[in-house]
């Protein structure tokens, strides 16, 4: 290292690096780090150093500050419309199939995972990290997203970033706020007060970002309160940088840029893919002048720049610079089947499974199981390694312009085969029901695939499946000796024929080995383990909205329901308001304050053995530990998910879990400590956090209507930092 360059000083920490760096930069070149194009819509020459990905940030390299290359990754390496020709990746499942692991370590294997991939092929920065929570069921983004609840959300969605960044990379956590409806995502403002956002919403992400560090954070489209939230003061200086002490930078969603000063002044740090803004704000023409005119005051600038050079040189971009190599998609493969079988779901079992000997024939029926598995759509779209088995253009509504709906060549038929020797597997698409019945008549068990496409940019219009495929699963149920219904969707959905069939899987979107791992789950050769991360409904009319604000519907255009106008955006002035009455009471929260029940409650999912609990223990105080048995009572080894919940406040909420691996007879004594912002409420007087001392009720539970222990625990009065 040169004497001259102590930005290259390992010794320093990032802080020094970075202030020695501003030290040497120009007005000119700090305007560059804040703001970038999508590189493949760079009029004229592109940049040598510029990959084809999501987004290019210009570095500087006379003072070796590399540029940054970023990728869409929410669920693997994108690369959208082929802009790379034949540059495939690893999939891992969606993230409600993550979410339903309840499993950190699983979480951070994928994010590395993904991060591996991405450094492999040169990027350095990922646009993963997705924390938002489920508070509609229908909306189109749910599968990037992980749970309806802040401490499970949270957990995850830190221990994936942790894991991304492990590779020398700077990974995002978005989108950052309240971002729970695609439909109107470009003038909704979500309303909400300061506390019921801080237990919910916020808490997810202020936990995402103790465990994971992100280096940048990603704001949403919509407002939050009245304000955009890449001009939302109270979200982004107040709470991310003030309240949290966090210290990266906050870049925006692309197209998210609406000003220059007043998103300067309320702390968005970095303009993205600038093309899709109307202006570039942030760019030499605007943001020079507002500087050099006192808008945007120097030190603001260079607080911009400094965060985000100190996150480049934190996470490692210096120092550790990308090698493109060939990534071991083997290896790789076998992540995102380990947490596709983790995650797989067993909604409803009489017994038919797991498949054993005595079977002649088996139908396998619908969502295109002889070639492939299903994944979701958007800028989170992963093209597979060697390319899709069935990839069909979306030509019409809001995705149209940016998805495609993908199969990955995984298909469960050939697991199914490889398991079934010397049975006649046959198959019928489904889209022919009469076809369909006929091929269950004379067979021993019809496993029905059925599938749902979830995409950025559009929500769900219904939790039915589509196509008519409920009606397939009838009729098929009537005849078969044995149904089995395998879902792969992003989404949950209603089951009109649930009482009709004798087994339930919902797969979710499982990712580049999907077919692999529901074959393994089928037939025993892995206990199914996923607990759900959302509330299954039983009818839209038990959802907090039974309608989606601004959606408006036309007749289906390929096979499709989509919106076919949004509210008036002059009448409302750029925006229309989403009230949100639940507050913080988010999935199993409203069901336990309205009293409905679901159709499958939160944490649900059964398995192939039998565990007891017993001996439970509780101490208070600042928090709360239980500790407790768990013994496997069955025949077969399994995983339990033993969730401890406590009611504050009135209101039932998650605050700890154990996820454990039992032999047949075994018993593990586990101890659950809460997380005490969950056992607290947030009080806007103190500012902060209040825990009331005195008698709270606690339990251990299989979900969250199913108390197995109860007790109770006295906590100690005391308040916490926001």
């Amino acid at each position: 290292m040169s004497p001259d360059k102590p930005w290259l000083d390992t010794n320093l920490d990032a802080d020094a690096r970075a202030r020695a760096l501003i030290e040497r930069l120009t007005l000119d070149e700090m305007i560059t780090l804040i703001h970038g194009p999508m590189p493949n819509l760079i009029q004229g020459e592109k940049p040598a150093d510029a990959l084809t990905g999501a987004g290019y940030i210009g570095g500087v390299p006379r003072l070796d500050i590399p540029a940054l290359n970023e990728t869409d990754a929410s669920l693997g390496v994108t690369n959208p419309r082929r802009v790379r020709p034949d540059d495939g990746a690893t999939g891992l499942p969606g993230g409600l199939a993550l979410g339903s692991t309840w499993d950190p370590h699983l979480a951070y294997e994928g994010g590395a995972m993904v991060g591996r991939e991405a450094w492999a092929k040169g990027f350095n920065v990922l646009l993963g990290g997705g924390c938002n929570l489920t508070r509609d069921p229908r909306c189109g983004r749910n599968f990037e997203y992980l749970s309806e609840d802040p401490l499970l959300s949270g957990v995850l969605a830190g221990q994936a970033v942790k894991g991304a960044q492990s590779n020398h990379i700077v990974c995002t956590v978005k989108h950052f706020a309240l971002n729970d409806q695609e439909t109107c995502r470009h003038v909704v403002d979500a309303r909400i007060d300061e506390a019921a956002l801080r237990e919910s919403d916020l808490l997810a992400f202020q936990i995402a970002i103790e465990i994971g560090d992100p280096g940048s954070v990603m704001c949403a489209y919509n407002r939050v309160n009245g304000e955009w939230c890449g001009e939302n003061d109270f979200l982004l200086n107040k709470v991310l940088k003030q309240d949290w002490d966090w210290r990266g930078w906050v870049m925006s969603d692309w197209g998210a840029v609406h000003s220059t000063a007043k998103a300067a002044l309320a702390g968005m740090d970095q303009e993205s893919g600038y093309q899709l803004d109307k202006q570039v704000y942030f760019g030499p023409e605007l943001m020079k002048t507002a500087v050099e005119q006192g808008e945007v005051p120097f030190e603001r600038l260079t607080d911009m720049v400094h965060r985000i050079l100190r996150s480049m040189i934190d996470k490692g971009l210096f120092d550790h610079p990308p090698e493109p190599t060939e990534p071991d998609y083997d290896a790789n493969g076998d992540i995102s089947q380990a947490a596709a079988e983790a995650g797989i779901v067993l909604l409803k079992n009489d017994g038919v499974l797991p498949l054993g000997e005595g079977l002649r024939k088996i139908a396998i029926i619908g969502a295109h199981a002889d070639v492939g598995v299903l994944s979701g759509g958007g800028s989170s779209q992963v093209i597979p390694v060697g390319g899709p088995a069935i990839e069909k253009r979306v030509s019409m509504g809001p995705s149209s312009a940016f998805s495609s709906i993908t199969y990955f060549p995984s298909s469960p038929m050939a697991a199914i085969r490889d398991r079934a020797q010397n049975v006649a597997v046959r198959f019928a698409s489904g889209e022919d029901k009469a076809e369909a019945v006929e091929l269950a008549r004379d067979c021993d068990v019809a496993i029905v695939f059925a599938d749902q496409w979830c995409t950025e940019a559009e929500d769900v219009p219904t939790l039915s499946l589509p196509n008519g495929q409920d009606e397939v699963i009838a009729a098929v149920a009537a005849i078969a000796p044995k149904t089995v219904v395998v879902l792969e969707t992003g989404i949950p959905v209603v089951m009109p024929w649930l009482d009709q069939v004798n087994a339930v899987l919902e797969a979710w979107y499982p990712g580049t080995r999907g077919g692999e791992a529901i074959g393994r789950i089928l037939f025993g050769e892995v206990s199914p383990s996923g607990r759900l991360p959302i509330s299954f409904p039983r009818s839209v009319d038990d959802l907090v909205r039974p309608e989606i604000p601004g959606m408006i519907f036309g007749p289906p255009v390929e096979g499709r329901t989509i919106p076919t106008s949004y509210p008036d955006v002059q009448q409302h002035k750029g925006r229309f308001s989403v009230e949100h009455p639940e507050g913080a009471d988010v999935g199993y929260r409203w069901y336990d304050r309205s009293g409905a029940k679901p159709l499958f409650p939160f944490g649900f999912g059964l398995t192939y053995t039998r565990f007891a609990h017993g001996g439970l223990e509780l101490v208070g105080g600042e928090t709360v530990t239980a500790s407790f048995d768990i013994t496997n009572t069955g025949e077969r080894a399994g995983i339990e998910t033993a969730q401890v919940y406590a009611r504050i406040a009135g209101r039932q909420r998650l605050v700890g879990w154990a996820r454990v691996a039992l032999e047949p007879g075994e018993t593990q004594r586990v101890s659950v400590t809460a997380e005490p912002r969950l056992l607290a409420s947030y009080d806007v007087n103190v500012p902060g956090w209040r825990i009331d001392g005195g008698p709270v009720a606690v339990w251990v539970g299989t979900d969250a209507e199913t108390a197995v222990l109860k007790g109770e625990a006295v906590l100690t009065a005391r308040t916490m930092k926001p």
